[in-house]
């Protein structure tokens, strides 16, 4: 008996936690975010800078710099919140600035060969600093303001230090990667 094409095959369940689940579809197998649950993802500007955060990431083993980002809908008191204002929230606990202005746009996917997640990207402009930042619930997130016009060299340096850096930091070196 043959097997059907993976596009045709049935998606069957593997495994499921609080929080993600490992799916199969014929010779495929990914993961995918438990309950529906999307993420929204910052792009800070703050005149010429953008900010940054820096936290460990259990998977990486390491602590990794990227754009600020968390979960829409992520909690019980969160139900059918929509990935503005889960943005919104984010900024603030995770970088301390709230954002008098926001731009969708758009939906994409970090990883599509592995995990079915997608995102939303949010530009955060008309920045105003009203905490410290750092996260919740022990997050231990460190905030980065840096210029834009030094964003290469500063993610390098990152890098060297044996810093992760997050995919969507590609975003900020767009411009310099396509130079000849």
């Amino acid at each position: 008996m043959m097997m059907p094409p993976d596009h045709d095959a049935p998606e069957e369940i593997a495994w499921q936690g609080d929080w993600i689940t490992a799916k199969t579809r014929g010779r495929w197998e990914y993961v995918s975010r438990a309950k529906g649950i999307r993420a929204a993802v910052i792009l800070p500007i703050d005149h010429d800078h953008v900010i940054l955060v820096e936290q460990y990431r259990i998977p990486l083993s390491s602590r990794c710099l990227e754009l600020p980002a968390g979960l829409v809908g992520d909690g019980s008191d969160n139900d059918g919140e929509s990935a503005d204002t889960a943005a919104t929230r984010e900024l603030e606990e995770e970088t301390g600035y709230h954002a008098d202005h926001w731009e969708n746009c758009g939906e994409f996917f970090s990883s599509p060969g592995m995990v079915s997640e997608s995102f939303t990207l949010l530009k955060a402009t008309g920045l105003t600093k009203v905490s410290e930042g750092g996260g919740i619930d022990g997050e231990n997130i460190t905030v980065h303001r840096v210029p834009l016009a030094n964003i290469r060299s500063f993610i390098a340096e990152q890098r060297k230090a044996g810093i992760a850096i997050d995919v969507k930091l590609l975003l900020l070196l767009g411009a310099d990667l396509l130079a000849e």
